[in-house]
């Protein structure tokens, strides 16, 4: 049985009519008809009948018109789960440039609905009849309770409905969109244990009701978990009980929290998805729940966090990003950067899709760090701009990144202006780079940071670098200019930048004993393959049967386009980018450039899900890739892109041979 009784009797022929103003004519379909119509399709031919019976009796028959729109994308959300008993309708998206993305049709035994009903705030998509549709309309409560209280009615939405609808509509909003896409399929479908947002603030039962209060104010919380003397939950105490027993009836503030809080403490599986929080939320009436993972508490969620957490698209991040006045709130904001590279994972996003959007919101994190740095410094004394490299300057980032920036800033002629100018860049990059470890981003361990004098100079210093390295080519030159060479913008005077681009270009003209001696370097680090093009993994110690992706794969694959870039003048600095314009004007690259871009993102996306586990188990990511992980499928196709980093060394060699030692 429902908890609760839905109908007055079971024996009852009532005849459940529709007269709205949507009908194109008045269907009747008497109980029997309903229940017997219900009882033939999934999933209510899985309620038994007895149960049927109820539905069938609270449920209605409704005709809409063709053309009628049933439901409207960010309207109203629907109050009914609707059958389609004749007819069939559209569920579509609109996207944000105005397309339309039809997510289904829906005909005859076939639900919609189910996700605007959850949802509980707005419909996700326009639904509309396509001819004159009759539905039959189960509400909103009755789903509900099915949905809790019958796995088998529960299973069929989420692994029909949910998967089909939410998985397919979403994951193409990413891919039209990109930075703008929705966050809703991200909302439905993750595991509570990706979403808990905090860690759990607890503190002993035995504690007053102001202590309790000030705890709650001090951490920002509004909710307060009290444990026993084993530190085992005893009860729960929230705002609303502060509010509610304390405050309005003068309760002793002194007395302790035991008397206030409540006992029934509501729980969830950190496998659990999102949705099946939001129902027990609705069952239960509570605005919290403890969410329990592999047998130990990992954290709490809110109704709150379930709102926000849609705030977890890249353009509400980027949002927020802006709106932030002080480094305290880009804190926050950059580790919920580093959680959307998991989620994006799982919404089956492309790894250069994913590092894009990374690298786009680290992009105005750090531009936002700058500004607030400028307002506590005042504004610089000559025009700068900062540049950015590596992974970085790439737009190549997977989870957080060493620093890896400079300062190019103009020449000035007055040596006293010159000593100004180093102090205040002195105190500004420091400031800089402390706010950029509070947000996550660790000091470069070989100091290739802009608070570096080094890496802090003047155009003309910055020419002379590069001339330097191009024309007196050693292993510290060509290792600084694997570096450098894939500078990019990121904020202030851009003219600066574009100036030190045409001299690298400049410099490059005519230099093949340059370009000979990075590949030299570059062919030395060979991909892991044996004679037989078999993967050599690691036998022995921490990283047996590993192979890391990073050196032995992705970075190979980065210095030979690299390469290919600074022989032919691209100024473009991500690799698939690189290779994009090189098919057209590089003969090696153009026979290859679908193969290599393949590869590229076959090992940026094993290397993501690597780091992704990694960072889900409270680990320090790597690129130690473990082939006893990989499919059958994925080790083939690794294989397939080390054989192409060899056969792309091995023209190297040819191509360089006066050069390669």
């Amino acid at each position: 049985m429902l908890s609760g009784s839905i109908v007055p009797s079971l024996g009852c022929t009532r005849v459940r009519l529709s007269v709205s103003m949507v009908m194109g004519e008045m269907q009747i379909m008497n109980y029997s008809e309903i229940r017997k119509y219900l009882g033939g399709i999934a999933p209510f031919n899985a309620l038994g009948q007895e149960l049927l019976a109820e539905v069938a009796a609270q449920s209605e028959v409704t005709t809409y018109p063709a053309g009628h729109a049933i439901l409207v994308q960010d309207g109203m959300p629907s109050g009914h789960l609707q059958v389609v008993r004749k007819g069939r309708v559209k569920v579509y998206l609109r996207s944000q440039t105005g397309e339309e993305i039809v997510i289904a049709h829906r005909g005859e035994g076939e639900c919609f609905g189910l996700v605007s009903l959850l949802g509980g705030t707005r419909s996700r998509s326009h639904v509309v009849a396509e001819e004159e549709t009759v539905c039959i309309r189960v509400r909103k409560e009755i789903v509900v309770r099915l949905m809790e209280s019958n796995p088998v009615f529960a299973e069929f939405f989420r692994s029909s409905l949910f998967d089909r609808l939410i998985d397919r509509a979403y994951g193409e909003i990413y891919r039209r969109n990109s930075l703008y896409g929705s966050s809703d399929k991200l909302f439905f479908g993750t595991p509570l244990r990706d979403l808990v947002m905090r860690d759990l603030v607890t503190a002993p039962q035995s504690i007053s009701i102001r202590d309790a209060a000030a705890t709650m104010s001090e951490k920002s919380v509004s909710s307060l978990v009290l444990v026993d003397d084993n530190a085992r939950p005893a009860g729960i105490i929230t705002d609303r009980d502060l509010r509610d027993k304390v405050v309005s009836k003068d309760w002793d503030p002194h007395g302790t929290v035991r008397d206030i809080m409540s006992i029934a403490l509501i729980t969830a599986e950190g496998s659990d998805l999102c949705f099946e929080a939001i129902l027990k939320m609705i069952k239960c009436k509570v605005h919290h729940i403890l969410v329990i993972d592999r047998g130990s508490l990992k954290g709490i969620i809110t109704d709150h966090d379930l709102i926000t957490l849609q705030g977890a698209s890249p353009l509400s991040l980027a949002k927020e990003i802006e709106d932030q006045q002080a480094i305290e709130g880009l804190v926050s904001v950059s580790e919920r950067i580093t959680n959307l590279v998991g989620l994006l994972l799982k919404g089956g996003e492309k790894a250069s899709t994913i590092a894009r959007m990374i690298a786009a919101l680290n992009d105005r994190l750090f531009i936002k760090i700058l500004q607030i740095a400028e307002k506590q410094v005042g504004a610089a004394p000559v025009r700068y701009c900062w540049i950015v490299f590596g992974s970085e300057g790439r737009k190549e980032q997977t989870f957080r990144t060493d620093q890896d920036n400079a300062i190019i800033y103009e020449d000035v002629s007055d040596p006293v202006e010159e000593d100004n100018v180093r102090r205040y860049f002195s105190g500004m990059t420091k400031l800089v780079s402390g706010y950029l470890e509070q947000c996550s981003f660790p000091p470069c361990p070989g100091g290739y940071m802009a608070s570096n004098p080094l890496w802090c100079q003047p155009l003309s210093v910055w020419k002379r670098y590069f001339s330097q390295w191009i024309h007196e080519p050693n292993g510290e030159a060509v290792l600084r200019s694997l570096i450098f060479f894939d500078f990019r913008h990121l904020y202030g005077d851009m003219a600066l930048s574009e100036k030190l681009g045409d001299t690298l270009e400049a410099l490059l003209e005519g230099m093949e004993s340059f370009l000979g001696f990075m590949a030299n370097m570059i062919v030395k680090n060979a991909p892991p393959l044996s004679v037989f093009n078999k993967i050599l993994a690691g036998k022995s110690g921490e990283y047996k049967n590993t192979v890391d992706i990073k050196i032995k794969g992705l970075a190979s694959l980065v210095d030979a386009v690299r390469l290919f870039s600074l022989e032919k003048g691209v100024r473009e600095t991500s690799t698939l980018e690189r290779i994009e314009v090189l098919r057209n004007i590089h003969t090696i690259v153009g026979d290859l450039a679908d193969d290599m871009k393949d590869a590229f993102e076959l090992m940026m996306m094993l290397r993501m899900k690597h780091q992704a586990e990694q960072v889900a188990a409270g680990r320090t990511p790597d690129n130690h890739i473990n082939l006893k992980n990989l499919s059958i499928r994925e080790k083939k196709k690794l294989t397939e892109a080390f054989m192409l980093i060899a056969d792309i060394q091995s023209v190297i060699i040819q191509r360089y041979k006066p050069f390669i030692l």
